[in-house]
């Protein structure tokens, strides 16, 4: 009996074991490997960053973010998610190691910081972040999703809207209409003033009525015109940051002069963070898939200022690379020593009669009875 629980045991380990993710390469990076998904909202960058060509697919459209946001910083462009609910899922070439208390990946995205002295922020275009172990091993974004609890979840308790839904409708060359589940409606306008504004706004390779779920986080714009004088305009907007748990929120550096000063403690995201539909804590070892997807769902009152409010990616990192690459060797040397002791108990067959060792779920016969491993 002893062996035979340990034989479960091994069989359930190995079964995780897929979800750590360490890729057959000379050398890890840090940086995203690949983008899985990308399913942008219509906004006034949707079709140019990256730039939609007659014909292309969404197959097309992922791959064109891959040669664009994997990599680092300074080798990758932005993208946009576009309005509300817009979302880009990727990979590393490795699963991320939950490092108790500490930042575990970051992602750039291009907020800057205004004023010092009036805003806290300035242009914060706040995504919402999720995280997913790939269970199954199938190396899909398929498998359970966690969403990162971020400040606002405690600074703004009653304004952040949960389970939120929006539905987009195409409107060719003119404002989208989108609809909500709590009754409202509106749209994403078109900027006829900007010359590189110009494109259609909704993503055209996907289907009519684009319909995404999540978490609404509460507005964050800042009319500061009766305190800035701008040469450029009477008007003076500003998003205002939150103070951590999103991407494209708080500016990449702590010193916009020292481009070494990484701002890790603003847009780091702590794993432990992770939270499920029921907004309860979760205990994820690592992760597989990062998903971003635009948190905020308002734009700018005045005509032709800046329009939606929309999530841009750059980068994202793994900010503490070897110690990922540690934890997944520690787990696969568990794992070993497991199957080592394990295989000195009696054979397993399959159903069938033939020799196996067990490495999933299932009813195997071992000394001419029928033992099932759950």
């Amino acid at each position: 009996m002893k062996k035979i629980l340990l034989l479960l045991i091994a069989a359930i380990t190995i079964s995780n074991i897929h979800a750590q993710r360490m890729d057959d390469v000379t050398v890890h990076s840090k940086y995203i490997q690949a983008v899985d998904e990308y399913r942008p909202a219509p906004g006034q960058w949707t079709n140019v960053i990256p730039e939609y060509e007659d014909g292309d697919t969404e197959a097309d459209m992922v791959r064109k973010c891959t040669e664009s946001i994997a990599g680092d910083y300074y080798s990758t462009h932005l993208i946009s998610l576009g309005g509300w609910g817009g979302y880009i899922t990727f990979h590393f070439d490795h699963s991320i190691a939950n490092v108790p208390g500490e930042r575990d990946f970051a992602v750039w995205g291009n907020a800057y910081q205004e004023m010092k002295n009036l805003v806290f922020g300035g242009m914060n275009e706040a995504g919402v972040v999720m995280v997913s172990k790939d269970v199954n091993g199938n190396g899909k974004p398929d498998d359970p999703w966690y969403e990162i609890s971020g400040s606002c979840d405690k600074d703004s308790v009653g304004k952040v809207i949960y389970n939120y839904e929006v539905t987009y409708h195409q409107n060719a060359m003119k404002d989208i209409p989108w609809t909500d589940n709590q009754g409202n409606s509106g749209t994403i306008d078109r900027l006829y003033s900007y010359q590189n504004h110009l494109q259609e706004y909704y993503p055209l390779w996907l289907p009519d009525g684009l319909t995404f779920k999540g978490t609404r986080l509460p507005d964050n714009m800042l009319n500061l015109s009766e305190k800035v004088d701008s040469i450029w305009s009477p008007y003076y907007y500003v998003l205002v940051g939150f103070r951590y748990g999103y991407a494209d929120n708080l500016s990449n550096w702590t010193d916009k002069s020292d481009a070494n000063s990484w701002n890790y403690e603003g847009c780091g995201i702590d794993i432990g963070w992770a939270v499920d539909e029921n907004r309860q804590p979760v205990n994820l070892d690592f992760i597989d898939f990062v998903r971003v997807y635009t948190g905020l769902n308002q734009k700018c009152p005045q005509p032709d200022w800046w329009g939606e409010t929309s999530t841009e990616i750059q980068a994202a990192e793994d900010i503490h690379l070897d110690a990922s690459l540690q934890a997944i060797e520690n787990a696969l040397s568990g794992i070993r020593a497991i199957q080592q002791e394990a295989s000195l108990s009696s054979p397993f067959y399959d159903l069938q009669g033939r020799k196996v060792t067990p490495t999933k779920k299932g009813v195997y016969i071992q000394n001419k009875k029928k033992v099932v491993i759950k």
